[in-house]
Order: C-alpha cells, then sequence, then structure tokens
C-alpha cells in the first residue's frame, strides 16, 4: 500500500498554533513545522524540566512563543485573535498518570477545562480551518484485555489522567457535533480531529517517572535505576510516529473539510507493543558500559494499566498512514541523540537530521 508523507509543500508560509510547544511532544512538532517553512506560534507553560528538549534544541529561535496557561480562557482567546492561526494543533496537558494521583485537579482543569478554552479560542475566530486534538491511548476503558482498542471503543480511566483525558475526548466530540457539525460546514468552515497516540518515545525526553528518561538518566551518572511493573505492555513509538500522523491528519483536515472530522489512533505496529522489561533491556544493551537495571520490589506503587494497545487500521488504510522506524530504529535514535548532547553537539542539528532521516524512512 502507498504510504502517504508529510507533504512539504504544504506547510510553507501556514499559519500553526502549537499549545503545549514547550513539552517534549510539542517542541519536536515545532521544530518539525520550522523546517517546513511554517510560521509557528507556540502558547504554553514554560519548559516542564530542567534540562528540556525545548531549550537544549533551541525550538524558540524559529519561531513566535507565548508563555501563558492554557486554562486562561481570555488570554487564549486573544491570542487566537492576534495571530489568526488557520491549522491548530493541541497538545498542551498535565501528561503524567503518577503525577495526577497526587494533582487531580490541576490535572482535570489543565485536560479538561484547557481543551476547552481552545475549543471556545477557535469558535471565536474565522480563520482556523483545521484543529488537532491530541488525547491519548489512556483515554479508554481498559480492560486489559489482549485485543487492541479502536476508535469506537468506549471512554473511560482508572486514574485521573487517564480519566481526564477521556472527558476531553467527549467535550472535543461534543463542540464538534455542536458547533463545528458537518451539516454546517459552510458556514463554519472547521474541521477538528482528536488523534491518540502511543507511549512516545524520543531523544529530549526528560519528564519525571517515565521509562526512558529515568534510564538514560541513570546510566548517564553511571547507576542502576529501579523499574517497576517490568510485565506491562505498551505501545511504544518514537515521537516522530505521531507527529507524522498529526501533520497529515491537520492538511487533510485543512484541504477536505470534515471527512476526516473524527477520532484517530496512531499507534505502532502490534510487534512493537513490548513489556518494559523489553525496553529498559534494549536501552541497556545500546547505551553499553555495563549499563543495567534493578526490578522494583520493595516500593508500592500506585495502578497503571498493565495491558494496552491501539488499533490504528483506520488510520493504515484512510489516511495512508504508516509507522516508519520499528521499536529497534527508535531506541538506536534516543541514544544517539542523547550520547549526541553528551559531547556537546548542536541539538538542534542533530534533532533536524533525526526528522530528515525518518522522513526519508521506507
Amino acid at each position: 500500500m502507498e504510504v502517504l508523507v508529510v507533504n512539504n509543500y504544504f506547510w510553507k508560509d501556514k499559519r500553526v498554533l502549537i499549545t503545549g510547544h514547550t513539552g517534549f511532544k510539542g517542541s519536536w512538532l515545532s521544530l518539525w513545522l520550522q523546517s517546513l517553512g511554517a510560521n509557528v506560534v507556540g502558547y504554553s507553560l514554560a519548559p516542564p524540566t530542567e534540562p528540556n528538549m525545548f531549550e537544549v534544541s533551541d525550538i524558540a529561535s524559529g519561531m513566535t512563543s507565548v508563555i501563558g496557561d492554557i486554562r486562561d480562557n481570555e488570554s487564549v482567546k486573544k491570542l487566537f485573535t492576534e495571530h489568526k492561526p488557520e491549522i491548530v494543533f493541541h497538545l498542551a496537558a498535565q501528561s503524567l498518570v503518577r503525577h495526577s494521583y497526587d494533582a487531580p485537579v490541576e490535572t482535570y482543569e489543565t485536560n479538561v477545562m484547557g481543551t476547552l478554552s481552545v475549543l471556545e479560542a477557535i469558535r471565536s475566530v474565522d480563520s482556523v480551518r483545521s484543529a488537532v486534538m491530541i488525547t491519548t491511548d489512556k483515554c479508554y476503558e481498559n480492560k486489559e484485555w489482549l485485543w487492541p482498542y479502536r476508535e469506537n471503543e468506549p471512554m473511560g480511566g482508572h486514574d485521573p489522567y487517564s480519566s481526564s483525558k477521556g472527558c476531553a475526548e467527549l467535550l472535543i466530540s461534543s463542540y464538534r457535533n455542536s458547533f463545528f457539525s458537518k451539516d454546517s460546514y459552510s458556514t463554519h468552515k472547521t474541521a477538528i480531529a482528536s488523534a491518540r497516540a502511543g507511549n512516545v518515545i524520543g531523544g529530549g525526553d526528560w519528564a519525571k517517572d517515565r521509562l526512558i528518561p529515568d534510564l538514560l538518566n541513570a546510566f548517564i551518572h553511571k547507576k542502576r535505576p529501579l523499574i517497576r511493573n517490568p510485565d506491562a505492555i505498551r505501545p511504544w513509538q518514537h515521537v516522530l510516529e505521531p507527529l507524522s500522523g498529526y501533520m497529515d491528519l491537520a492538511e487533510l483536515l485543512y484541504v477536505d473539510g470534515m471527512e476526516y472530522a473524527e477520532a484517530w489512533n496512531f499507534g505502532p505496529s502490534q510487534l512493537d507493543a513490548k513489556s518494559v522489561e523489553w525496553i529498559a533491556n534494549e536501552i541497556s544493551s545500546r547505551w553499553g558500559d555495563d549499563a543495567k537495571w534493578v526490578n522494583d520490589t520493595q516500593n508500592t506503587h500506585p495502578h497503571e494499566a498493565s495491558y494496552l494497545k491501539l488499533d490504528s487500521t483506520k488510520a493504515n488504510i484512510k489516511l495512508k498512514w504508516q509507522p516508519r522506524w520499528d521499536i529497534k530504529d527508535a531506541i538506536t535514535s534516543i541514544v544517539d541523540w542523547h550520547k549526541a548532547k553528551l559531547v556537546n553537539e548542536s541539538m538542534r542539528k542533530v534533532s533536524l537530521m533525526q526528522i530528515e532521516a525518518f522522513s526519508n524512512a521506507k
């Protein structure tokens, strides 16, 4: 089957607004769009970690970066009015499962009311033609079964983070039906879709309580990290995989309107749904230097799903989207990225080279 590739020509001079641009995924997306000639505006809190991808790869140098809170309705509306975006990517979120147990109110306010702020801002202007609202694979009611989840499965969520994303999906669907429906498209001319990706990994991720950042940080400091839930299965994928899907989807929404205004899964090949233990072993092997990890059997941890897969058949067929790097390619790129940083290479250049390598992969 022919595979759709990101259309470099489409993005030149497009006015694009990204919420959450200082985060891990938002930084990679901002850099990719900059490289294609888009006029990128970002709105987000300050980078969430130190160090962080946004500063290490000098993402701000090629865009307009606005620091603000997605929950501030008036500021978000003002941003939309001032910059009149044609395309919106909403990534701003409280994205950590474990933190959601410590800060449930913040999690719901950010992930639900923050999404509402963006949807209301889209309503307040007439410039937006295409909006991709990013949620998560964890928005589904997880039954811990062997089968991957499809877009028509019920929303749910055991922990506050997962539940908040299920709520966000319901909100997006409601606004699409109420204010951006197919029947009234000729009036509003705005197509809105939601996108659900797997466990996204890549160079430049320093988030707390995430497997690969914890592993690499320990290995860099010659330590043996403690790993929880080694048997848990996740749909691992390099960050550029779903981002390519988001960009393809945004273009199709812009060009073909309501035909693609629905929910989409962007997950890895089923062969790349690996256990935490497998990932930890592969990272250790690729890093070298006698890197090893330890199973954390002493501490008690809050509930996290043990088994989760995504069915991306709809995106494979209707969008002609397919993963480009398998899990071993992804891990190699991550190790290469962080080793390049250790020897003080230009991480903006390294990141752009990885985007180019990914784009050219068959």
